[in-house]
């Protein structure tokens, strides 16, 4: 897949384009079928398939105080829409000069002058424009103007509840790991760079890698999961740790530990993903050391045993 940086690098292609919009923070299973039906375009066409994508994400420029956890960065989102067929991503500047550009300029100067569309895909509470007021319906009367197809995806429900990245953080919020899968239509990831802690985990026995993760994006709810780590190109099964420490401090800001089972080195600066399986138990607070080490160890037996059964699917 070409990913593209800025407007300004964009180069036509001969093939017609077909153009997903929106943000596709996580690529859940509504941003997958949008895709799924900007493929099979493609293929009647013989055209490309691409999505245009603004970065960062509007709220953060606009309204960052309003701005939820984001569920994917941008090297995450990109791997993702690679995966499941794109031959093009636009990153594009979002500024508040754009912010103000009525749904028709966005049409005329992004579209039409630069990118030269085909067609269009939409999900079915897509906006755009000043204040989000475009709608897909306006989008449509737009390309019958300017002469590109706009197709409008209608919602994908699991469980009898559209998909949306507003539930799939609230799942994740809760820990509740097996509906936030169902809705993503893969395992809940998460990417940070190894950065070094207080060396607890390497005293009582069970090293780990003190996982930084940039504040902006969703953090699954405190306690411990069964999960693949991914790093140097290799899968580990591993046993996650997300809280603050209760058995040595009363107050602790809120850190991710992975034990990679049957792994040993020194990881620090290097870039690790988490993909979390299963959630074994609640944060706790022990009353003594001795009481911690011994849950870590059946912590990590069960983690070993389950994620033994799965493989990294990114």
């Amino acid at each position: 897949m070409q990913i593209v940086l800025g407007m300004e690098n964009y180069r036509p292609a001969e093939k017609d384009l077909f153009l997903a919009l929106g943000n596709f923070d996580g690529v859940h299973r509504g941003h997958q079928s949008l895709i799924d039906q900007l493929l099979k375009r493609k293929h009647e066409a013989q055209g490309m398939a691409g999505a245009f994508v603004f970065e960062p994400h509007p709220t953060q420029i606009l309204t960052p105080e309003r701005m939820p956890p984001l569920l994917s960065s941008p090297q995450r989102k990109a791997q993702l829409l690679e995966k499941f067929g794109l031959d093009l991503l636009i990153y594009s500047p979002f500024s508040r000069d754009i912010a103000a550009w009525t749904p028709e300029q966005f049409v005329a100067d992004f579209l039409i002058d630069k990118l030269h569309v085909k067609g269009v895909f939409v999900g079915f509470n897509y906006s755009f424009g000043h204040r989000g007021i475009g709608t897909p319906q306006l989008l449509q009367l737009l390309g019958q103007t300017h002469g590109f197809e706009v197709h409008i995806i209608p919602p994908v429900k699991v469980e009898d509840e559209v998909v949306s990245s507003t539930l799939i953080r609230q799942a994740l919020e809760k820990g509740d790991l097996t509906k936030a899968r169902r809705m993503l239509g893969y395992r809940p990831v998460m990417d940070g760079i190894v950065v070094e802690g207080d060396q607890r985990g390497r005293q009582l026995g069970f090293p780990t890698a003190n996982v930084g993760i940039d504040r902006i994006y969703s953090i699954p709810a405190r306690g411990v999961y069964a999960a693949k780590a991914w790093l140097n190109n290799q899968e580990y099964s591993a046993v996650v740790n997300i809280g603050s420490k209760p058995t040595f401090y009363n107050e602790y800001p809120v850190s991710i530990e992975a034990h990679l089972i049957d792994f040993t080195g020194d990881i620090y600066g290097q870039e690790v993903s988490l993909s979390l399986i299963e959630k074994l138990r609640d944060e706790e607070r022990f009353a003594s050391v001795e009481e911690l080490i011994a849950q870590i160890g059946r912590d990590r037996d069960r983690a070993a045993a389950i994620a033994k059964d799965y493989h990294w699917d990114l």
